[in-house]
């Protein structure tokens, strides 16, 4: 469904899964991060309607998602730490095209960019709702593995409305192969969502 052309190293979810308190604390800005990246797609964008109506509701969403894993923290006695560099998501950042002669191309690229990391997300929170050994945070995990496929989608439909479609399957091609690069040239960090 996700499309994704490189799995996860199953050795991330082994690591992952003996390192709850680290991977709380990266998620907790993972969803920090998201809803702080729909507030400036909107205020990017104000004029684009469906775009402001969807990253509105998903802003709210993801701080949501963010309140509940400073519950789950708060629950095992961790605290948030300080905040890490994602290196995934900043290199695929370094993909976004600007200063096209068609201004539709940036806005698409950051919405596939996005679309990208939500569904990098969702297998992960997948991986975690299957190995984990608290059934509680397993739940949440699945919970959020279902959020994350809505929110890939609504990324892609956005790039949809923004752009033309066939540029926007081309595009999204490229982005899945630039992704695949970047994880496969990643380290698994046992303190990094991705």
């Amino acid at each position: 469904m996700l499309g994704l052309k490189l799995a996860t190293d199953p050795r991330w979810v082994a690591i992952a899964t003996m390192n709850i308190e680290d991977i709380l604390v990266d998620h907790a800005y993972c969803e920090q991060k998201a809803a702080t990246t729909g507030i400036s797609l909107i205020l990017r964008y104000p004029d684009h309607d469906a775009l402001v109506e969807m990253m509105t509701e998903l802003v709210e969403e993801e701080w949501q998602h963010f309140k509940r894993v400073m519950a789950e923290l708060k629950k095992r006695g961790y605290k948030l730490g300080p905040k890490r560099k994602d290196e995934y998501a900043n290199e695929l950042l370094t993909h976004v095209r600007s200063g096209s002669h068609l201004p539709y191309i940036p806005l698409m690229d950051k919405l596939l960019v996005q679309a990208l990391i939500e569904a990098r997300s969702c297998e992960r929170f997948r991986l975690l709702s299957l190995e984990v050994a608290d059934p509680e945070l397993a739940a949440f995990y699945h919970e959020l593995m279902i959020s994350e496929a809505g929110h890939y989608r609504t990324y892609l439909d956005l790039a949809k409305t923004y752009a033309p479609e066939d540029e926007v399957k081309l595009r999204w091609q490229e982005f899945l192969t630039i992704e695949a690069n970047i994880i496969e040239g990643l380290q698994i960090r046992a303190d990094r969502m991705h």
